[in-house]
């Protein structure tokens, strides 16, 4: 039967069910070119195992099996005495895609995992996500504003107008009391602090809330756990922002 050569694919991955294997088998047995196709998907898969492994999707190998069912490659080609003539030997051409899918299959079901540029070229690559944070870091217009703690710490905002953002950098700085939180303020004229976010003192990075490139200055205060309206302690730092 010539539609036994379409499953070298399938037999790749174990994806054939006992009576497919075992017809292939015979066939195998006897195949120089289907011996050969499988060796060279046994070798892709290989070398796909080689790269740095990232997870794809899981519908991804379902689409491809789905694929290589319908996908059937042409039968054994016959030598004819023109092929002799022109030096042509006996071979079958298979479709592109049959080898291409076959190959992502078997690193597939080999490792579980594929080298997702190598199978996918026609997918464009999509650009790191940039944090608010390091947006703010890396504007042009980035002002900085340190003080310093008693036990040494510094704590550093980082203010861009641009992006009317700003974020709190602080290493090591201490956790807030038991039952209470570190809370931001940004200070605007005619309306005085008005809070901008909560942190416990074990972030490093933390990014305002509220509109930071009309404000005058920030400050940071102790409050009871979930924050307060207004500051109800003294601020343990304040920040005087560059006039806008």
């Amino acid at each position: 039967m010539s539609d036994v050569h379409a499953l070298v694919g399938a037999y790749a991955v174990d994806a054939v069910d006992d009576l497919e294997r075992a017809a292939f088998e015979r066939h195998l047995a006897e195949c120089p070119a289907c011996q050969q196709e499988l060796q060279g998907l046994q070798e892709t898969a290989v070398l796909l195992g080689t790269t740095t492994e990232t997870a794809p999707p899981a519908h991804l190998r379902d689409q491809v099996l789905a694929g290589i069912e319908t996908i059937r490659p042409l039968p054994p080609r016959v030598e004819t005495p023109r092929d002799a003539a022109v030096g042509r030997g006996s071979r079958r051409f298979r479709p592109a895609t049959l080898v291409a899918a076959a190959a992502a299959v078997i690193a597939l079901g080999v490792g579980g995992t594929v080298a997702w540029q190598q199978v996918t070229e026609d997918q464009t690559s999509q650009p790191p996500q940039v944090s608010a944070a390091d947006q703010v870091l890396a504007a042009d217009d980035a002002e900085e504003y340190t003080q310093t703690l008693d036990d040494g710490t510094e704590v550093t905002i980082v203010r861009s107008p641009s992006l009317n953002q700003a974020v709190l950098v602080a290493d090591d700085m201490a956790p807030a009391p038991s039952g209470k939180v570190y809370e931001l303020w940004l200070n605007h004229d005619g309306v005085g602090m008005v809070p901008a976010g909560l942190m416990t003192g074990t972030e490093e990075q933390v990014v305002f809330e509220g509109d930071p490139a009309t404000a005058v200055g920030a400050g940071i205060t102790i409050e009871p756990e979930g924050g307060s309206e207004e500051p109800t302690l003294p601020a343990v730092m304040t920040f005087a922002f560059k006039n806008v």
